[in-house]
């Protein structure tokens, strides 16, 4: 091997093949994912069941790298947003999201968006590039390792019992020592504009020996590239959310360009095939409020309509600002007003409460630090919803 590789590019599949090329034997890549992902370590000399000379080879040939933190807020309700760097200027937002049943930590894929929705602030900066594999699981990587820590030194000062790392074997201790319950690929980027990498930090998420969690509380969530979302159904089926925010195609087009290539009804259509697989009898779709745009009475009954054959949920999204967006947040008593249709007609509907936005780390806020390779921005073109 002529340069030296970020292990955190690689699943189990990809470790086992680097293991062998370096004259390794196969199982030595059940132990590294145990003590990247499981256990968070970066340094080779604390993995101590390795033999010293294979751990001699990774120093030479290896390295265990995530995106350096460059920001970290934290807003007055707990959530917690840091900005990530990703080179050459750019930079990526990432989100944790804490809640008494759960704790969720919102990830990115891009840096930036070409799908240019037109009410969120990751496609208003344009597109740079897709993330690497490294770049994606290693902000689940790092928000583990870093809040697991620090929830380790509270027990200490407190004098609770602390975690036992080493004890994390059943799936039971796994999930009490869990910081982070459930990942949700919303922050910048469409993920399955960046399919292979995402699937295979998807396959991390998902394995035993690294952070084994549920399909059902792993999320992609899309604006609707119907080709896409058959292969993910194929190939890693998860949760799914599909960012829709228009009862019809005229909207939407508007609102989500992206449906003029995969209008409303083929995008339907691949709702109701990516159930097939899917690790929940229903899809959620998100629904950003828009005042006097997309949130009367009218369009809740054109979107009961719209959905009719398609088991699902309804997740609506008051917007949240951000500057020259062109838009205001829907009422609350519209809000009201169109979620009692949509629950009236047996849907199962609930608004998100907004979370993180004194620190702009709400639902469609994230914007990083993009230098636009498009110069779409300029040409007034493209972007994502990252909600």
């Amino acid at each position: 091997m002529n340069s030296v590789v970020n292990l955190l590019d690689y699943d189990s599949a990809g470790l086992v093949r680097f293991c062998e090329e370096i004259g390794e034997k196969p199982y030595r890549a059940k132990q590294l994912l145990r003590w990247i992902h499981q256990f968070g370590k970066s340094d080779f000399a604390e993995m101590s069941d390795l033999a010293k000379l294979f751990r001699e080879k990774l120093y030479s040939l290896a390295t265990i790298r995530s995106p350096e933190v460059m920001s970290d807020y934290t807003a007055q309700d707990g959530t917690r947003k840091w900005l990530l760097a990703t080179g050459q200027g750019n930079a990526i937002e990432m989100v944790y999201i804490p809640e008494v049943a759960r704790n969720t930590l919102c990830i990115s894929s891009q840096v930036g968006c070409a799908l240019n929705c037109s009410f969120c602030a990751t496609g208003k900066q344009g597109f740079n590039r897709n993330l690497t594999v490294a770049e994606i699981i290693g902000q689940l990587w790092w928000a583990n390792k870093t809040l697991k820590s620090q929830r380790q030194l509270a027990s200490k000062q407190s004098n609770h019992e602390l975690i036992n790392e080493a004890e994390t074997s059943t799936e039971h201790k796994q999930a009490s020592d869990r910081v982070i319950t459930n990942v949700v690929l919303m922050g910048m980027g469409e993920p399955l504009a960046n399919f292979d990498n995402v699937v295979t930090a998807l396959d991390l998420m998902l394995d035993d020996s690294a952070y084994g969690l549920s399909r059902r509380r792993v999320t992609v969530s899309t604006s609707g590239i119907v080709p896409a979302m058959d292969r993910l159904r194929e190939q890693c089926p998860v949760a799914l959310a599909v960012s829709l925010h228009a009862p019809n195609d005229d909207l939407r087009n508007e609102l989500v360009p992206i449906n003029k290539k995969y209008p409303l009804a083929e995008l339907l259509a691949a709702c109701k095939r990516y159930l097939q697989a899917s690790p929940r009898d229903f899809i959620t779709f998100e629904y950003v409020m828009l005042d006097q745009v997309n949130d009367t009475v009218q369009h809740a009954r054109q979107l009961v309509e719209l959905v009719k054959d398609v088991p699902c949920k309804f997740n609506l999204i008051p917007f949240n600002s951000f500057a020259d967006s062109g838009y205001k947040r829907s009422t609350k008593e519209s809000i009201h007003n169109f979620r009692d249709v949509l629950m009236q007609a047996g849907l199962v509907t609930t608004v998100r409460k907004t979370r993180g936005d004194d620190i702009a780390a709400a639902c469609g806020q994230l914007a990083g630090n993009v230098l636009d390779k498009t110069r779409r921005v300029q040409r007034g073109a493209g972007g994502m919803a990252s909600v």
